[in-house]
């Protein structure tokens, strides 16, 4: 089961900050396009109900006019938010001065990273403003594959970076075969490929952009988990193993196609896996908020596949909040302000599955006895209130992130998903039986012959 920290005080019972000479209102500042903010829009909540002004930066990602019409819905969370700005893009040296406005009115006292382009920003405007953060090394580390196998190469796989102008060239010996090209800076597994002879590699390779560096790793085999924590001061408080598939074994692709958390594991496997992570969390030097980091776990030992300074994407917070009965939003506004937190040890196992499609425009989602929530068009998350303990296990919701007319096709990477099923059972229970019974009662329509 995750370690859980000692029990702290309170942080609300702790001395607030000394008003602030110029005036200014404390803020949060939160970095993330509306997919993100939407989905965790609780710090914004949470942040007021702290007396702290939330603020955001996004990129030209997010349409503007549809996040001020949600802003304007006083039901929606994002409505709390004080004041937005746009960034051209997620480069220190354009989010620097762009804040520097906000700087001037507010007192800001946290900085989080909602989603994964602003890491490295977030982490270097953390630290030149004196706050806790991840500290720029791990945030630049942590946006980079090869940085990460150099910071911690006892975890990593065989790996070597090709050039632009040699990928043309480049060959591997049939012995070293499969393998997996990566591009060391992209993120959801976007251009990830598992090639089986020298046409796949080169074709894998040709694909990248020249600036893009290019990894050729081993293929590593075993099951695969993310290992999410809460780290302040440097220090592992609470750390959880979440259990994860791909549909890797029917094709070229890694798209995740299920979480669960906690993971079905046993004692042993889970200790080397958190014991891994904390160590790589040392090599890359993170020091303060949420992290999440992949693996393999071999018949030689845990291997990384990457390790990211930001919240986990998909539902993972939703499923750790059902598993534990708390939600992680509180917890990592401590960490942004400084304050001592904790976090609960789970107890009952959540899923998020996401299921097959038919090939097609897609026309609906329906499923019985569970609301269907359409995330992308309606930008907004269901609240999904945990259960007790030895609650019967339920399907507590279906998540939809396409939208109707859409093109359903292969799942190439995380957007080409469409829709999954959140379940929620008792920790001694089977989740795989609970999973199957409710996936039957989800049905993703489609007009099989779109017109285009």
């Amino acid at each position: 089961m995750p370690t859980v920290a000692q029990s702290q005080p309170d942080p609300q019972s702790q001395p607030g900050p000394q008003p602030d000479p110029q005036g200014r209102p404390d803020a949060l500042l939160l970095m993330g396009d509306l997919v993100v903010l939407a989905r965790q829009g609780r710090l914004i909540t949470e942040a007021r109900r702290r007396g702290l002004a939330p603020l955001a930066v996004v990129s030209r990602d997010t349409d503007l006019d549809r996040l001020a019409e949600l802003r304007a819905d006083a039901g929606h969370p994002l409505s709390g938010l004080a004041e937005v700005v746009q960034v051209p893009d997620a480069q220190v040296a354009t989010v620097a001065p762009a804040v520097q406005p906000l700087l001037r009115r507010y007192r800001v006292r946290g900085v989080i990273s909602v989603g994964e382009v602003f890491v490295e920003p977030v982490g270097v405007l953390a630290d030149v403003l004196g706050l806790p953060g991840s500290g720029s090394q791990a945030a630049l580390i942590c946006r980079n594959k090869l940085l990460q196998r150099t910071a911690a190469p006892a975890f990593a796989p065989s790996w070597q970076t090709v050039p632009a102008e040699e990928r043309a060239g480049f060959t591997l010996p049939a012995e070293r075969l499969p393998a997996v090209v990566k591009p060391a800076g992209r993120f959801y597994s976007s251009g990830v490929r598992l090639v089986h002879d020298q046409e796949e590699l080169t074709a894998a390779l040709a694909a990248l952009a020249p600036h893009e560096i290019a990894l050729v790793e081993s293929r590593v085999v075993g099951p695969e988990f993310s290992v999410e924590a809460l780290v302040q001061g440097g220090e592992v408080l609470w750390s959880g193993v979440t259990g994860k598939e791909s549909n890797e074994s029917g094709g070229a692709f890694f798209t995740e196609v299920e979480h669960t958390s906690p993971a079905v594991l046993d004692e042993a496997s889970r200790t080397a896996l958190v014991e891994a992570n904390r160590e790589v969390l040392r090599r890359v030097g993170l020091k303060d908020g949420i992290t999440h980091a992949e693996y393999r776990l071999t018949e030689d030992g845990v291997v990384l596949m990457e390790v990211a300074a930001r919240l986990p994407g998909d539902a993972i917070t939703f499923l750790w909040e059902l598993a534990t009965g708390e939600g992680v939003e509180p917890a990592m506004v401590d960490l942004a302000l400084g304050l001592p937190t904790r976090y609960p040890e789970p107890r009952r196992r959540a899923r998020q599955h996401f299921v097959d499609h038919p090939h097609g425009r897609l026309a609906d989602v329906t499923a019985d006895g569970a609301e269907v929530s359409w995330i992308v068009r309606d930008d907004r998350w269901p609240v999904l209130t945990p259960l007790a303990p030895q609650a019967p296990a339920a399907l507590r919701g279906v998540l939809v992130g396409r939208r109707v007319g859409d093109l359903l096709d292969d799942q190439v990477d995380s957007g080409h998903r469409s829709a999954s099923l959140i379940v929620d059972v008792p920790l001694d229970e089977s989740v795989d039986g609970a999973t199957k019974t409710f996936a039957d009662q989800v049905r993703v329509v489609v007009d099989p012959h779109p017109a285009g």
